[in-house]
């Protein structure tokens, strides 16, 4: 199953530099930008056609290596890839031939640098071509012996599982990127071509290990690549004077850490549904959701600093993990998952954290809902405690949450990570959900059911004003509610006036 079409044995470089290891190189290195759906869904963008960007064969390293984050950058992104290598020249072949060009698959890094995309407008050159941007292997899979359609990579945060994906995901099968390269170049022996990144992409820092690996689960003996190592460390020669220095904005920061983009999810809650959702109760669309067998989504047990606004939103999500004082020592600081979820927050939208419940400590503060109450988003809800209380409600932004606490986060809890499916106050919400608060509570509708549970509940709300009006006039409920037919006709009588 292992082949050497592509050499990734080590060779000894300058006898006369101090003793390093390199792989053999290949002739071109191509990477298609989006080609998985979870990244498109995740970029707010889904590509009609494939797009591709040039690698330098010198950013080729091998497993085992150490990669240098540069001095004075912050956004070294790993994207865990597989890595498709041609076995003979190709030209000119169709999407159907394209696999039969390739000879073996294998891991790969597709390192890049976000604090140099503005640079780079879009070329990659210096941001994805750095020394080592590109490790490959430890073995390469004979791609004769592979069913392209049923490969998996997944990639390895310091020992975490942080990004998979199955090759069933993808926007453009190998044969296609194959056959679409070779209308315009040959492809050659040893070329590679990297084939795009799931979501889950996200930041490095020094002393991270980052491990990427390929496999076919399902093939006999479920041959695998084995693990690709690479170790970051951090580097101390500054970027001179005479070529663009790296920056970073919220952007770039939002997209290297992998949050999701505003209005990225295929469905949108337009202006249209939330006016509709805003004009109906809590109430009412429970019932509605109840009628669709949907008894448990409602956010319980929080209390809000505004509670005579309305809420409306799609969800934004962001998680903590009970305190454990290593892991808030590699994941509490710096621009950490809690700072990336208020910064990223857009407007329109609703951040909903995952506290377990725990009131030991708070979970936001008047600085960090300031920061959201300014991107425009729609409100905050916590299953957690509140810091600075009396200051995040005089805020205009609503919040809910557990009650108040003087304590600092990282008492009970660990930012972990964001835009992930989590429970918050007893319901599960995923990225994208929509939220509906009110004085009586929060509701989290799925997207798929907005629209005929918004219209449902207007019309149940209708009959309930006219029910109301006739009880009130003195009938009986009896017969009334719910209507019979004699009172559903009387109804029709009264929907032509009203």
């Amino acid at each position: 199953m292992i082949s050497n079409t592509f050499p990734l044995e080590l060779i000894p470089d300058d006898e006369e530099a101090p003793p390093v290891t390199d792989i053999a190189r290949p002739g071109k290195i191509i990477a298609v930008h989006l080609n998985y759906r979870s990244r498109a869904a995740q970029r707010g963008r889904t590509p009609a056609q494939p797009s591709y960007f040039f690698k330098p064969s010198s950013s080729v390293a091998a497993s085992g290596s150490e990669l240098e984050r540069p001095a004075g950058t912050e956004l070294l992104a790993f994207e865990g890839e597989i890595a498709l290598i041609i076995g003979r020249p190709t030209r000119r072949v169709s999407p159907e031939d394209g696999w039969a060009a390739v000879s073996g698959v294998t891991a790969a890094n597709d390192f890049g640098l976000y604090d140099l995309r503005s640079a780079d407008k879009g070329s990659n050159v210096r941001s994805k071509g750095g020394d080592g941007f590109t490790p490959l292997g430890p073995a390469v899979l004979a791609a004769a012996d592979l069913d392209p359609d049923a490969l998996r990579v997944r990639t390895w945060l310091n020992g975490e599982l942080v990004q998979e994906g199955t090759t069933d995901d993808l926007l453009f099968p190998f044969g296609r990127l194959v056959a679409d390269l070779s209308q315009l170049m040959t492809l050659e022996p040893g070329d590679v071509i990297l084939t795009g990144t799931p979501a889950g992409s996200s930041v490095t820092r020094p002393g991270d290990t980052v491990e990427v690996e390929v496999d076919a689960p399902t093939a006999p003996g479920e041959p695998a690549t084995g693990r690709l190592v690479t170790r970051i460390t951090e580097g101390r020669i500054p970027f001179g004077d005479f070529g663009t220095k790296p920056s970073v904005d919220d952007v770039q920061r939002a997209e290297a850490w992998g949050t999701v983009a505003p209005g990225a999810a295929p469905w949108r809650l337009t202006d249209e549904l939330r006016a509709k959702l805003a004009s109906v109760s809590t109430a009412t669309l429970s019932s509605q959701l109840r009628k669709r067998g949907l008894d448990n989504v409602s956010i319980d047990g929080l209390t809000s600093t505004r509670p005579g606004t309305r809420v409306v939103g799609a969800a934004r999500t962001l998680r903590y993990l009970p305190n454990r004082e290593d892991l808030f020592a590699a994941h509490g600081g710096g621009y950490n998952a809690q700072k990336r979820a208020f910064d990223s927050v857009g407007a329109g939208e609703v951040l909903v954290i995952e506290a377990r419940g725990e009131r030991g400590s708070g979970t936001v503060g008047d600085v960090l809902a300031l920061r959201a109450q300014v991107n425009g988003a729609a409100g905050i809800v916590t299953d957690g405690g509140v810091r600075d209380l009396a200051v995040v409600a005089a805020l205009d932004i609503p919040t809910y949450h557990n009650g108040p606490h003087p304590a600092v986060l990282g008492r009970r809890h660990v930012p972990w990570d964001t835009d992930v499916t989590i429970a918050c106050g007893g319901a599960a919400v995923q990225p994208g959900d929509v939220i509906v608060g009110d004085a009586d509570g929060l509701l989290v509708i799925p997207p798929a059911l907005v629209e005929e549970v918004v219209d449902d509940a207007i019309e149940q709300e209708r009959e309930e004003q006219f029910i109301a009006e006739q009880v009130a006039a003195g009938h009986p409920v009896d017969g009334l509610f719910p209507m019979d037919a004699e009172w559903r006709e009387r109804y029709r009588a009264w929907l032509t006036q009203h």
